[in-house]
């Protein structure tokens, strides 16, 4: 029963998701189906179909590839790449396995989405003994968001930690030094007097309704994880119900609004912070791309930061979002996908590739002491922001946890996006009473 119900739960999410792609793009069904197709390398490299979900990432696969062929001449490889919407690829990937056709050689797999490809018989190849060579350098708790019994299934892309971004513009106008707020108590604090000297008119922050970062990380800050026993979610935890009443305290003085959109990775949500509107919010690192992107005219004004916690010694970060790389254990060139693919994303140089072209904090810790890549003048990101963000990323590197996905997640990120979150910051509805309210659903979908 409660496998069958897993699994229909999950195809009905896929669905639903597909659904909405199709019928917000004016392209045909067919089209979204087939997807982009490029190929790489020399013809007489071995031969590798590899599947993808972001345009940019195989802009960095390109490079790396091209790097590897010039360095290996005796292990040339050519990579047929497919560029699919985010819902149909994993549902032409969980298609494929279910048949035993069409598998690719290898595919990028979103961090939510991977439990999923791990339940049951697990298709992908073993990655430890490719992961070695470089594990001694790596963030830890990003093997373990793509492992099961041992093994590492999953080839990280970037750790996304989380920092605070802050308006320093916006807080010196206002007599707030950013550096001082080390906890919640202080943001709070910052909070009031911004309110008080703007007359009500910049928010703190704004809090989110679509969308668990915030508590995610204060799961992370108290050691908590809704999913510490997978069979037996539990979601009526201490942060969350701490952080939950904090905003509903933040809401009602004044100092924070709801997000616009309902998070602030939505394009209400970067008009809000290029209005000017919010002086402060949590986000991934990867976050740093919708800024030059999205809000060019906001260079030269924000500023990374550790995240306040609710008590001194309490962890600042977690890593947020991912993909992992996923390589078919049948496939003629397993092995050679694998260490391709290991040594492209968990190398210091893959690790400054994947700065220089996508942005993200590399997995491989190297590179974010080495100054030559971290503060290269001609980089984008260095460019835009008042602070290096890898003087932040070193400062926080010990304390980025993982809260850890898994199938229930899904269903527990359904409860709080389309009702716990709208009911608590929305409504205001009784915290514990929510909180309950939620369990009781997570609990009948792991019936």
């Amino acid at each position: 029963m409660k496998s069958s119900k897993k699994v229909l739960t999950y195809f009905l999410i896929l669905l639903m998701a597909f659904f909405i792609v199709g019928c917000s793009s004016n392209s045909s069904k067919e089209e979204e189906v087939v997807g982009e197709t490029t190929t790489v390398g020399p013809e007489d490299g071995a031969k590798l179909e590899m599947w993808l979900f972001v345009d940019l990432h195989q802009q960095f696969y390109t490079e790396m590839l091209n790097k590897w062929n010039e360095e290996h001449p005796d292990k040339q490889i050519q990579i047929n790449f497919t560029v699919y919407p985010y819902a149909d690829m994993h549902t032409k990937l969980t298609l494929a396995i279910q048949s035993g056709e069409g598998i690719p050689d290898m595919s990028d797999i979103e961090i939510g989405q991977f439990p999923n490809f791990l339940d049951g018989e697990v298709p992908w190849l073993p990655v430890n003994s490719y992961v070695e060579p470089y594990k001694a350098d790596l963030v830890s708790s990003r093997l373990d968001a793509y492992a099961k019994d041992g093994n590492y299934y999953g080839v990280p892309t970037h750790v996304g930690a989380m920092v605070m971004y802050y308006n320093k513009e916006i807080l010196e106008q206002y007599g707030i030094d950013y550096t001082q707020i080390k906890t919640w108590d202080d943001f709070t604090a910052a909070g009031e007097k911004l309110k008080e000297a703007s007359n009500g008119e910049v928010f703190m922050t704004s809090v989110d309704t679509g969308g668990a970062d915030w508590l995610t990380l204060a799961m992370s800050q108290y050691g908590e994880s809704w999913v510490e026993d997978p069979e037996n979610a539990n979601v009526q935890l201490k942060s969350i119900e701490n952080m939950l009443t904090m905003q509903q305290g933040w809401l009602e003085s004044g100092i924070a609004e709801v997000t616009p959109g309902g998070q602030i990775d939505t394009e209400e949500g970067y008009a809000t912070v290029a209005n000017g509107e919010v002086a402060a919010f949590p986000k991934a690192s990867w976050y740093m791309s919708r800024f030059t992107d999205y809000m060019p005219e906001m260079s030269g004004k924000i500023a990374l930061a550790p995240i306040p916690v609710f008590e001194e010694g309490q962890a600042r970060s977690n890593g947020v979002g991912g993909t992992g790389t996923v390589i078919y254990k049948e496939s003629e060139n397993a092995e050679l996908a694998a260490e391709f693919m290991a040594w492209a994303k968990l190398s210091e140089e893959g690790g400054e590739k994947i700065w220089d072209i996508l942005g993200f904090d590399p997995v491989n810790t190297k590179v974010w002491s080495n100054d030559v890549i971290t503060h290269n003048p001609d980089n984008k990101f260095v460019q835009y922001f008042v602070n290096n963000p890898f003087d932040v990323f070193l400062e926080i590197q010990d304390e980025v946890n993982l809260i850890k996905t898994v199938p229930i997640t899904t269903t527990i990120n359904e409860a709080f996006n389309l009702t716990t979150l709208n009911e608590v910051l929305e409504n205001g509805a009784d915290v514990k009473e929510a909180l309950a309210a939620a369990q009781e659903e997570v609990d009948f979908e792991q019936e």
